[in-house]
């Protein structure tokens, strides 16, 4: 029995880009540092100091930084000190999610294109130093359709898991057609497609400027859940597997009601089991009323995650070990949550 974090983080860091090509060295985020001027804090207490540049505009860097990990194990200078800080949280898998990606960063393709290729490469070479502990994503250059396979078999020979997909991508929703290449690719490679919270929309990222949160990176998956749905796109690529990451899972019984309502208006329903039926995969936290989501749900496609590396409303460093211990739900349920569950979402063996 293996216990597996659905949901862990790296935090890049200027090692991170010495993996791109050197014909698009130039496109090279830059960390500045603020000399004066207000101060400003992380969501740990931590003055904020650095401040990744890319493409010529300015993203924090510290904000969202666990202070419960060392430097070395979030930014993954240091592997060993990953693996062991693991081990003492009796965690035997993670896979590993981008943190810079979590919001817009480019419209230009060939830029998006060379972070997205210099990003997997390093993924790639973590990986071979922990092939069966440090699992990883793929993050496709997704304003690229036509670069996109290069990157996803790159990772499934490099040991990705799952393909990284925030709530909107190019500006467009996740059930447009757009989009139908990824989601063939998806199933042809046979890896899931991860929306992770966190959005690529320069406006609706700008619009919700002073949000906390809850409105860009929680509300925005909520959304491509149930746009998926009503699109009907699981039915329509069937082998394709989906995880909804980071997000909660409280929300999933409120729209699966509300899809059920509107379908009902049109003469259709929802299945019996709609996860299940759909190949659909939701983390839940510690914190959710677990009780109320299995019962909504069943225990058959839930997962759960650390969000290793950060501090947000969503981060429980100590989640998977709560979750086996502290009795709330069955020891069946929460068997299959740490286990069972996340190895048939990111075909695990």
């Amino acid at each position: 029995m293996a216990t597996i974090d659905a949901d862990a983080h790296v935090l890049e860091s200027p090692r991170t880009w010495e993996c791109m090509d050197p014909e698009y060295k130039k496109y090279t985020p830059m960390v500045v540092t603020q000399q004066s001027g207000e101060t400003a804090y992380g969501s740990s207490g931590n003055v904020l100091r650095e401040y990744w540049v890319v493409d010529g505009r300015i993203h924090n860097k510290q904000f969202n930084v666990g202070l419960d990990t060392s430097a070395e194990s979030r930014e993954m200078t240091d592997v060993k000190a990953r693996l062991d800080h693991m081990k003492e949280l009796e965690i035997d898998v993670q896979v590993l999610f981008p943190t810079l990606f979590l919001r817009p960063l480019t419209t230009n393709p060939e830029i998006d294109y060379a972070l997205c290729k210099g990003y997997n490469r390093w993924l790639a070479g973590l990986n071979k130093a922990a092939p069966e502990e440090l699992r990883w994503v793929v993050a496709p250059p997704l304003l690229s359709m036509d670069r996109v396979r290069e990157e996803l078999k790159f990772g499934k020979e490099n040991g990705a898991c799952g393909i990284f997909v925030r709530a909107m991508e190019a500006e467009r929703m996740a059930s447009d057609p757009y989009f139908y290449p990824l989601y063939e690719m998806a199933a042809e490679f046979d890896m899931p497609v991860t929306l992770h919270s966190g959005i690529a929309s320069f406006t609706i990222h700008e619009a919700y400027r002073t949000d906390p949160g809850f409105n860009r990176f929680k509300l925005s998956g909520v959304g491509a859940f149930h746009d998926l749905l009503w699109n009907d796109i699981p039915r329509k690529f069937p082998k394709v597997r989906w995880g909804f990451v980071e997000l909660s899972a409280q929300w999933v019984p409120y729209a699966l009601n509300d899809l059920n309502l509107r379908l009902s208006r049109l003469g259709r329903d929802l299945s019996e089991d709609p996860l299940g039926d759909n190949n659909i995969f939701v983390a839940c936290q510690v914190t959710d009323d677990l009780d109320y989501i299995l019962d909504s749900v069943g225990d058959d496609n839930i997962v759960v995650g650390t969000d290793y590396g950060h501090n947000d409303t969503s981060t429980e460093i100590e989640a998977l070990r709560r979750l086996r211990s502290d009795g709330k739900i069955p020891q069946k349920s929460a068997d299959k949550i740490l286990d069972g569950n996340s190895k048939r979402l990111y075909a695990l063996s």
